[in-house]
């Protein structure tokens, strides 16, 4: 089983992802557990504030060091080997390579920042790892979280129905996944390549890796460029 602590202001932005589906089957089937820490429940002023103005000036507001140290502490206290992730804008990029690495941790606690963000500090002093999901800004930390969450989670035994499709995903071979097609064989004009009627699954393997590269080469060119290189 892997755990999951979300730390955020708003619980309610993650928390029904997981009523529906695979996930919450993965609960059920105590694959994976979730939990939620609120940064307000640690703050130490009137009014709970956990955000402040920027030293040196500029736009928008930060939160500050106090709730969230007093609350990653508490964490740590209780789980010498708690992973923090902090998501961010300037960071490496979220790939698959870690959701399958991450999948082997125990216990992942994800730190969503609001406002402008996080004092840097909080950053340098806690986070294991920090990552983008891509090269945008959003309005808060707790979509990426879910993200990476949902990403890792595939990658956990028995979570998913079938683990076999894994191995046929996007970026598991450092390309994009082959289409797909169901039935019908004919719809509104557009049919599926005959090949795939035939049920010679050597050639159909075969023409996957094809369209996969085509694919690839297409949509991510850098990706195809690296496929190359590496070989």
């Amino acid at each position: 089983m892997i755990k999951f602590t979300f730390v955020t202001l708003f619980k309610d932005l993650i928390s029904p992802y997981f009523d529906d589906s695979i996930l919450k089957r993965a609960i059920q089937n105590e694959k994976i557990k979730i939990e939620f820490k609120n940064p307000r429940d640690y703050a130490k002023n009137k009014h709970n504030k956990v955000d402040d103005y920027q030293a040196g000036g500029g736009a928008g507001l930060l939160m500050y060091p106090q709730p969230l140290c007093d609350l990653l502490d508490e964490i740590k206290k209780n789980d010498p080997n708690a992973h923090f992730i902090f998501p961010i804008p300037s960071a490496k990029k979220f790939i698959q390579l870690d959701a399958k690495r991450l999948a082997k941790k125990e216990h992942i606690v994800f730190v969503s920042g609001r406002y402008e963000g996080i004092d840097e500090r909080v950053i340098e002093k806690y986070a294991d790892e920090v990552f983008s999901i891509g090269d945008y800004v959003l309005t808060g930390g707790e979509l990426p979280s879910l993200v990476m969450s949902d990403a890792i989670s595939r990658n956990i035994e028995g979570v998913l129905g079938n683990s076999d499709s894994l191995n046929e995903e996007s970026f598991e071979e450092g390309t994009l996944e082959a289409p797909s097609f169901t039935k019908p064989n004919i719809f509104r004009g557009s049919a599926i390549p005959s090949e795939f009627l035939k049920g010679n699954h050597a050639i159909i393997c075969t023409l996957k890796k094809e369209m996969s590269g085509l694919k690839t080469k297409y949509f991510r060119p850098d990706l195809f460029l690296r496929n190359v290189k590496g070989k």
